[in-house]
């Protein structure tokens, strides 16, 4: 059978595990919660995800692709959850606003690019600049790595959000090579590059500072 006849079920598939993904920071609002702030816990993965969210919907409306629309929907809905939820518990609401401001600045610019742009470039420009965005979002745990490297620990990192984003691009890699749309596949190729290395510092170094280890001990 051609990759073709398994389109409906790999996007369901996919579907269904991006949802459960965004679902992943719902255990870092528990932690939040638990310690009663966001300490060592950055907005970016909240904020970025709103603000990608929005734009990743859009790019979906363009494309026409119910699939990706239904789960942005959804991951939009929950992202902008998390950020409430972080900026509840967040002792810098100050600063937390001030970039909230910033990405609905931005986000509003390139929407308003979509509504300018000829219909025969918006696929392919808008697209690239998805992807861009998407990479960077996907890299920015790693934007701590210095931190890690210096405490020989990965508890800055959300290993839960790591773990089922290397789920997720692998299962719209297959996506986008089924329906031959080279934006999807270069996304996820490049995401699952990415959260294959951010996985790898896991077994590297243990999960929590070494002192607090030795503490314990």
């Amino acid at each position: 059978m051609p990759l073709e006849d398994y389109k409906d079920i790999v996007a369901t598939s996919a579907s269904v595990t991006t949802i459960l993904q965004f679902f992943s920071g719902a255990f870092i609002c528990k932690d939040i919660i638990k310690q009663g702030s966001t300490k060592d816990v950055s907005v970016m993965p909240f904020l970025g995800g709103t603000a990608v969210g929005v734009l990743m919907l859009k790019y979906s409306l363009i494309l026409d692709d119910p699939a990706m629309t239904r789960v942005n929907l959804f991951g939009l809905f929950l992202n902008a959850l998390y950020l409430v939820c972080y900026y509840i518990y967040t002792h810098e609401k100050g600063a937390v606003l001030t970039q909230l401001m910033y990405s609905t600045a931005f986000v509003g610019v390139l929407l308003g690019y979509t509504a300018w742009e000829s219909p025969d470039l918006i696929e392919f420009r808008f697209g690239m600049i998805i992807t861009i965005l998407l990479m960077l979002l996907i890299a920015s745990p790693l934007f701590s790595l210095g931190e890690v490297i210096r405490t020989k620990s990965t508890a800055t990192l959300p290993f839960p959000l790591i773990l089922s984003g290397t789920l997720v691009t692998f299962q719209w890699l297959l996506y986008g090579i089924i329906i031959k749309n080279e934006f999807i596949q270069f996304q996820n190729v490049v995401g699952l590059v990415l959260s294959v290395i951010q996985l790898s510092l896991f077994a590297i170094y243990p999960s929590k500072p070494a002192q607090d280890t030795k503490k314990k001990n």
